[in-house]
């Protein structure tokens, strides 16, 4: 019922980190692997909607089976490699369980849209901080993974505490912060998830993941609310699928789609949009009476909410844990009552900054990137951001950089004298793809529709980021064997 200002790790991340070391020293060993202390190791995934939900999985599901997995300490996403990681905790790692239900449910196009739009009024009707990450999670995400998820974060702590599975870190950032990043990629941007927390890294504030959305003033709980399932937070990590435009048009489209086919009349809606349009204009008395109307059904409430956030752009709406925080001097910080949370990739599109602190020890990254064009601007933009903070990160040139993107091999490796090794696997590269790396963007854009993928081209893009994990195995064991010693 508190919040924490901790200078070092957690003490539960702690415990769950050095249990996984014991285990992480079984597995090198079975590796054949000398080490008298584990090295800390981090699997990084980066975003790209549904084609990096898909590879991430196919990454996890062949780091288990060449035995690397249980290597790893740190597991750590953003936007749709945090819907692999959900999933797999979700279902305790077992990947070939993981991979038969996926292509299951694409094959047979599996989506319960009932329960989605149930789940979505509920919320509307039921919230009081209802934003498009409510929209977003249970009508968006959940069609494109094909499943919604009523399990918790907090429920993972079961496996990470006894050190059985990696330590999962997923990503978001302050929207309200996003011109500070822009401007001098403040690291007060970046929020972080886990088991067992929820905050922010860079002030070492958190609150219990449990507690995620509940109402805190100078420091203490006033108001509890119920901790928010993995589809809402696979919203709230998973929102930056395409450019603004192309996501307002898709909401907008929705919505439209649902208010014609909420009413077989098809009534004319047009007094709905006066209303979101001058919203603003209405007295917070009349707003709340106008929402409490008895003739105001909860699914016009849902559409009025929802058709308001689309008006206004209001997304991952939640309060702010640190409002009135006697120990916190930023001023924004300190007065804001509601934060808003969203996805990560409007940043840096995969999650550098919360493992590259030096509270988390990482001698060795694996970053797998699934973005959309130039696979190496995560390294351009993390190698600016650690240079800004004097964070050690290794040296890039911009020219090399340029050669690598115009024919990216599946393993690029870069070492400097100070900070971690980094193992940067692009999913289309010359190796698995050969020429035809291009044809592979093409047929997997960001922005596309579930309905557009068959279960041939799953399994197909399963099989492509498995082979960067098969081709680079000694590649892998060659850096652990450096870094253990």
């Amino acid at each position: 019922s508190e919040v924490f200002i901790i200078p070092g790790l957690q003490e539960e991340e702690r415990a769950a980190v050095q249990k996984r070391s014991d285990q992480v020293l079984r597995a090198l060993q079975g590796l054949h692997v000398q080490a008298k202390q584990a090295p800390v190791i981090a699997v990084l995934g980066s975003g790209g909607g549904l084609r990096a939900h898909i590879a991430y999985l196919g990454v996890l599901s062949e780091l288990r089976r060449q035995g690397l997995l249980d290597a790893v300490t740190y597991l750590a996403g953003v936007s749709g490699s945090t819907w692999a990681m959900s999933s797999f905790y979700a279902k305790d790692g077992n990947t070939e369980d993981i991979e038969a239900e996926l292509k299951r449910r694409f094959d047979q196009r599996e989506w319960d849209w009932r329960r989605s739009l149930e789940e979505t009024v509920r919320s509307a009707r039921t919230l009081e901080n209802y934003s498009l990450t409510d929209f977003w999670a249970y009508l968006v995400v959940s069609k494109q993974t094909r499943e919604l998820q009523d399990s918790h974060l907090s429920s993972m702590k079961t496996c990470v505490d006894e050190g059985m599975m990696p330590y999962p870190i997923f990503a978001a950032i302050d929207n309200d912060l996003h011109a500070a990043w822009q401007k001098e990629k403040s690291q007060k941007t970046w929020f972080e998830f886990t088991p067992h927390h929820a905050g922010y890294p860079a002030l070492r504030a958190y609150v219990a993941a449990t507690h995620f959305g509940s109402q805190f003033t100078e420091g203490r709980m006033v108001r509890q609310e119920p901790e928010r399932d993995l589809t809402f937070l696979r919203g709230l990590w998973g929102s930056a699928l395409a450019s603004l435009e192309e996501i307002k048009k898709f909401i907008w489209d929705q919505l439209s789609s649902l208010t014609v086919e909420g009413d077989a009349g098809e009534p004319d809606h047009s007094w709905m949009t006066e209303v979101i349009q001058n919203w603003s204009q209405i007295s917070p008395e009349e707003q709340e009476q106008f929402l409490e109307h008895p003739t105001f059904g909860d699914y016009f409430t849902f559409l009025l909410k929802t058709g308001i956030c689309c008006f206004k752009w209001e997304w991952g709406t939640t309060h702010n844990f640190l409002h009135k925080h006697g120990d916190i001097e930023d001023l924004a910080m300190h007065s804001r009552e509601l934060l808003h949370l969203v996805d990560a990739g409007f940043a840096i599109n995969t999650p550098y900054p919360l493992v590259l602190p030096p509270v988390r020890h990482v001698h060795l990254i694996l970053s797998f990137d699934f973005s959309a064009g130039d696979p190496f601007e995560t390294i351009r933009a993390t190698a600016d951001y650690c240079q800004q903070h004097g964070i050690p990160f290794p040296p890039v040139g911009e020219p090399e950089l340029q050669e690598c993107s115009r024919a990216p091999r599946s393993c690029h490796i870069l070492r400097g004298a100070g900070g971690p090794v980094v193992m940067h696997f692009p999913l289309f590269n010359t190796d698995s793809c050969g020429d035809e790396i291009q044809s592979w963007m093409d047929r997997y854009g960001t922005f596309q529709l579930a309905d557009s993928y068959s279960v041939d081209m799953v399994t197909q893009l399963l099989e492509v980021s498995k082979k960067n994990v098969e081709i680079n195995k000694m590649n892998i064991l060659r850096e652990i064997k450096n870094v253990a010693r």
